[in-house]
């Protein structure tokens, strides 16, 4: 394999923190949170003590000041594990990010310590019934009454949204603007006139709470306002990257995970009288995927690297998920094959990996408008 020079010792020291943490608190939960549809707020405190949550904070707010290689590492060990019910990276390096860089000083001080401690669980508010990857679209209002601003609308796929306390929520200020106006607001989940719906039953992700979210009426003072009023959209499209990169580091710590429990079960499992792996249609199908991992975690790497040192483009961070995403899927479909029918087998967790993968294409921005990003610089 090649070598990966993107981390440092200090990231290796963390990595296996991390890894003692997954196999020891999320691991052999997992199973049990797929049955109950989300996770404990148990893991969330205890991935909190151990310093996993919102690394890239400033230490006055809670966090460890690092740089986003650490959120890497926590997201790949997550991957590694086939565990995709904790929505910790939506949280850490999606929702705690837009606090951080457009958040005034009361709001960072009052949310982002117990964001970082777990005691506090968030998520993002923008896709919608009639609204998915075109945020112009939103039609959620928010209305100036005196001191507050009055929402009205719903949300939907909203991952983390059973469970979470603090929501940023995508709403027009100005329907008449399209996407100029758009604005960001953050809604604690106790406010009046605010409903979570039902966990929506997905195909995959089955330990991951996502959840249809109403607003009637909801008053939220104008302290809430994330930001400028207007500027929500650009806000968006400038954290968007790190969020697509995030679903890139997904997708490829997902397929070789599936990779290395196919190369396990091709050794172990036998026919015609001799292990699968021996069959030459096998050994060449491991060393393709073998080849395209490599070609995927090299590329993956070359983005985090460019993220660190601030250089990651939209159009290049949008390649990078275009290419992982249709990677991840490409690469567990070939290793659901060579497992035969116990690959559809929901006990193996190439099925369960199977099913997940799916919506890596969809979220963040589909593929379709991936390569629409891609092609405006062509």
């Amino acid at each position: 394999m090649i070598p990966r020079s993107v981390f440092t010792e200090e990231h290796d020291m963390f990595r296996d923190a991390v890894r003692k943490f997954m196999q020891r608190e999320i691991q052999p939960h997992h199973e049990q949170w797929e049955k109950d549809g989300q996770i404990s707020r148990e893991a969330w405190k205890k991935a909190g003590d151990a310093g996993i949550l919102c690394t890239h904070l400033p230490e006055q707010y809670g966090g460890s000041g690092v740089d986003f290689r650490y959120s890497a590492i926590a997201i790949e060990e997550q991957g590694y594990i086939f565990a995709s019910g904790p929505g910790f990276s939506l949280h850490s390096d999606i929702v705690a990010p837009y606090i951080l860089h457009y958040g005034n000083e009361q709001q960072k001080q009052t949310w982002l310590p117990q964001m970082a401690s777990g005691e506090v669980i968030s998520a993002i508010a923008m896709t919608e019934p009639g609204a998915g990857s075109d945020l112009a679209g939103v039609r959620t209002t928010a209305v100036v009454e005196g001191d507050h601003y009055v929402l009205n609308g719903s949300k939907t796929f909203i991952t983390n949204g059973q469970l979470a306390d603090l929501y940023i929520v995508v709403a027009k200020t100005d329907t008449s603007a399209g996407a100029k106006g758009v604005s960001l607001f953050l809604v604690e989940a106790d406010r009046a006139g605010f409903q979570k719906g039902q966990n929506l039953n997905k195909v995959g992700m089955k330990a991951q709470d996502t959840s249809e979210l109403f607003f009637d009426n909801v008053r939220v003072p104008k302290d809430n306002l994330l930001g400028q009023e207007n500027k929500g959209f650009i806000y968006l499209m400038q954290e968007l990257p790190q969020e697509r990169l995030s679903v890139a580091l997904i997708a490829a710590a997902s397929a070789q995970a599936c990779f290395d429990a196919t190369v396990d079960y091709v050794k172990e499992r036998k026919a015609f009288g001799k292990p699968v792996a021996a069959l030459q249609n096998t050994r060449f199908k491991l060393a393709e995927i073998q080849t395209e991992l490599q070609v995927t975690q090299t590329y993956v790497d070359r983005c985090l690297e460019l993220h660190c040192q601030g250089k990651l483009s939209v159009e290049d961070a949008a390649a990078c998920k275009l290419w992982a995403t249709e990677a991840q899927c490409r690469i567990i479909d070939e290793c659901v094959q060579l497992h035969g029918g116990y690959g559809y087998m929901w006990e193996y967790p190439v099925a369960r990996a199977y099913a997940d993968a799916r919506v890596q294409r969809i979220y963040a921005g589909t593929s379709e408008i991936m390569k629409e990003i891609i092609s405006r610089t062509i």
